[in-house]
């Protein structure tokens, strides 16, 4: 495969773009079989699923694979050999969105090329299925959303929830008003996180291109820590189990709020706990128990992240939302009363129906030309992505507090105190002793939804984007 220049690439593939956009709905002239033309980025896990899942649609035909592991590259394409079916592969994503027979580019790779991958795919003119979260920070997220409106692309986001009826119908009760008005949305990412050890500084396999790898990260030595799944736990990679699992519940909370985008303000707490006696000692950087509450102007977002559960019973995994109103709770699909611990069936509401799947959506879109139609719209990803960064900003820029310490900044509402109790009663599952350790307290961040900027507040606003290691560059103008 020829070897191509970020520079050349761009202007090559904005051009096509451009001129495609206009005279075609696709990216090509579309064939006698008249199948849309699917290429499935980061192949490895979850990008597995897009091929299956893409592969038996009727008019929709898995045409190249790209990953920057050949071994991966190599095992999923003799699948398609032994099925006498042809696929292209390649391992530079860039070469990939120069075939100009491509219409759409499906991106399930590590996190932090999400975004840069989704504005490279638009400007060459292909349409999106992106996986979660869309975004390594709000700069990136609010990008996705101006190429895939510039260059008039669609662009679906991984977070299936918004194509389920039944959290349909509960988002529809709780914004009918008739439980009274919504005061606490709330969700929930507990799954086990434990340790993940060391792993010592190595040079890369020879199947994997670590600089493609690394992409807009800064240039650093390879571990088996960061390929190919723990690189979650690492700030330059991913975003922790918020932006991982979490994203989903995230999206959710946030879609039962009515109207809402983004919060006028955020704190979070919580720690990297690893067992009683070495606290914050394995490898990784990313919290496994973290807990943030969002002010959506009398209504708010709690979001509790705990990653030491699945082992005891004490400490249970829970994946799950819950919706506290005036008038009770909706917990688990089902309204409970004030003061009573017996659910009641939802009332009946109207609420936009589910007719097909995140993936089904996706094409049928691709097919119409109608983003509105979207389940789960990058606009929509975007918020929900950010909603993520902006925990996980307050986190950092935090101190460590002793466990006993009253943290008055977090509010005084029962269900953040709860939270509070539930979060630091959770690190005993390792033998922490609160009275030896600490977790880490953010400040509360102003923040403006309308400029998405922090309010005064220039250290905060540094953490909204990245440095960019080069040619892997997000753009500031797409």
């Amino acid at each position: 495969m020829k070897r191509i220049t970020r520079r050349n690439f761009m202007k090559h593939s904005m051009a096509a773009g451009i001129g495609l956009t206009m005279a075609s709905p696709f990216s090509r002239v579309r064939g006698a079989n008249n199948d849309i033309r699917v290429a499935v980025v980061g192949i490895n896990g979850r990008g597995g699923s897009h091929i299956k899942e893409f592969g038996k649609m009727p008019g929709v035909r898995v045409a190249a694979l790209c990953d920057v592991d050949r071994k991966v590259l190599d095992r999923r394409a003799k699948s398609f050999k032994d099925r006498n079916e042809k696929v292209d592969t390649y391992v530079d994503v860039r070469e990939l969105l120069e075939d100009k027979s491509i219409d759409a580019v499906t991106i399930a790779t590590t996190n932090h090329s999400h975004a840069l991958i989704t504005v490279w795919a638009c400007q060459a003119g292909k349409d999106v299925y992106v996986e979660k979260p869309c975004s390594h920070n709000v700069f990136e997220g609010r990008k996705c959303v101006d190429a895939a409106r510039k260059y008039k692309r669609i662009v679906q986001h991984g977070t299936q929830s918004r194509a389920s009826n039944g959290w349909a119908h509960q988002i529809a009760a709780v914004q009918s008003g008739k439980y009274g008005k919504l005061l606490v949305s709330k969700g929930y990412c507990c799954k086990p996180r434990w340790s993940i050890g060391f792993k010592p500084i190595k040079s890369p396999p020879k199947n994997l291109d670590f600089n493609i790898w690394l992409g807009p990260a800064p240039l650093q030595p390879y571990h088996e820590n960061l390929v190919h799944y723990n690189w979650h736990w690492f700030w330059d990679f991913g975003s922790g189990d918020m932006g991982n699992q979490g994203v989903h519940q995230i999206d959710i909370a946030r879609w039962a709020i009515k109207g809402a985008t983004l919060p006028k303000s955020v704190i979070s707490m919580g720690g990297r706990w690893v067992d009683g006696s070495n606290y914050f000692k394995d490898q990784a950087q990313t919290p496994n128990q973290e807990l943030s509450i969002y002010d959506y102007d009398g209504t708010l977002l709690i979001f509790e992240t705990r990653g030491l559960v699945g082992k005891y019973d004490d400490f249970p995994r829970k994946v799950a939302n819950e919706f506290y109103l005036e008038e009770g709770a909706i917990i688990g699909g089902k309204f409970y009363p004030k003061g009573s611990d017996k659910g009641e069936p939802l009332v009946d509401v109207e609420y936009p129906r589910r007719s097909e799947g995140n993936f089904e959506n996706f094409i049928s879109c691709v097919r119409s030309r109608k983003c509105k139609d979207l389940y789960a719209d990058i606009l929509e990803a975007h918020l929900s992505s950010a909603l993520c960064h902006l925990g996980n900003i307050s986190y950092r820029m935090g101190n460590e507090v002793s466990f006993g310490k009253n943290a008055e900044t977090l509010g005084d509402c029962k269900i953040v105190s709860d939270s509070v109790k539930t979060v630091l009663e959770n690190t005993k599952a390792i033998g922490v002793d609160p009275s030896r350790s600490t977790y880490r307290l953010g400040p509360k961040l102003e923040f403006n939804p309308e400029t998405e900027k922090f309010v005064d507040n220039q250290a905060a606003d540094k953490l909204l984007t990245r440095p960019y290691r080069k040619p892997f560059v997000v753009p500031k103008r797409v």
